[in-house]
């Protein structure tokens, strides 16, 4: 029996460029003309909504370079190999979960201004939705070789995990709903005071960031803005995470008996082999 299609059904497709994941297709004849479809087009179709492609900006990202960098950044290729490596390793983890992250703070500038990552950072910065998380997560990121050192604030407040592998760290966002806005915590070990950072609402897309696919906002500007102010397209290499950010705000003070539970730091143990 050969499945017909009501007059109500449509073909939806992308109206601009859009990246999808990898799938096999079937050669399929009508009026007879042969077409190439997706052999399971259902998949097809879920990610067509989520599937916007952005271009990095090579042009702008030539002109930064030139401006801002010499042939001699030894140090900064360096760093860049270690940072892709880690990278790769984190969002693996993520996509085998099925957990949409993006490129967020330092990263996502890298991506936007550069095209790569920025040589004088210190780490790679992911983001995603709270209610993403899941608990299989960390014992994921430990099976990949990324090992927890940071565990901040807690599921309903200003959560924040780091990973570290070969000496690089990797930090996860957490972003709550707040209004029309997005927002990610901060906690200072020292004293136990909490930092918001506020972003206004973003989409996401997909584009490719040192040849793997990944997201990012596709409001991309306005989330670097508040992030970085509109003098993100200079080089800064001097930057406090408490006071640097234009789009930080004092969110209170953990209370001093829950410093145990929403400020834990990790030793890692490297186990010698026998």
């Amino acid at each position: 029996m050969t499945k017909q299609w009501s007059h109500d059904q449509k073909l939806y497709g992308n109206r601009g460029e859009g990246a999808y994941d990898k799938m096999e297709f079937a050669e399929v004849k009508v009026d007879n003309v042969y077409f190439m479809v997706p052999k399971y087009p259902k998949k097809f179709l879920t990610q067509i909504q989520h599937s916007t492609f952005l271009e990095c900006n090579y042009e702008r990202a030539a002109k930064f370079v030139s401006r801002h960098y010499d042939d001699g950044d030894v140090v900064g290729e360096r760093f860049r190999s270690n940072a892709k490596d880690i990278l790769i390793a984190g969002a693996a983890v993520l996509d085998e979960l099925g957990i949409p992250f993006w490129l967020s703070s330092g990263t996502c500038l890298s991506w936007f201004r550069e095209c790569r990552i920025i040589g004088h950072s210190l780490d790679v910065d992911f983001g995603m939705k709270i209610e993403d998380y899941s608990v299989r997560l960390i014992p994921a990121m430990e099976m990949a070789g990324l090992m927890l050192v940071h565990q901040f604030g807690k599921r309903s407040d200003s959560y924040e995990l780091s990973f570290v592998k070969d000496q690089l760290k990797l930090d996860i966002f957490f972003f709550y709903e707040e209004g029309n806005t997005l927002w990610n915590g901060g906690s200072d070990t020292s004293t136990g005071e909490k930092y918001k950072y506020i972003f206004p609402w973003f989409d996401l897309c997909w584009t490719e960031f040192i040849g793997i696919k990944v997201r990012v906002p596709c409001q991309t500007l306005s989330y670097v803005e508040a992030n970085y102010g509109k003098s993100w397209n200079t080089k800064v290499t001097s930057w406090n995470w408490k006071s640097s950010p234009p789009n930080v705000i004092p969110n209170g003070q953990w209370p001093k008996e829950e410093w145990p539970e929403v400020m834990q730091v990790f030793e890692i143990i490297e186990v010698e082999e026998s």
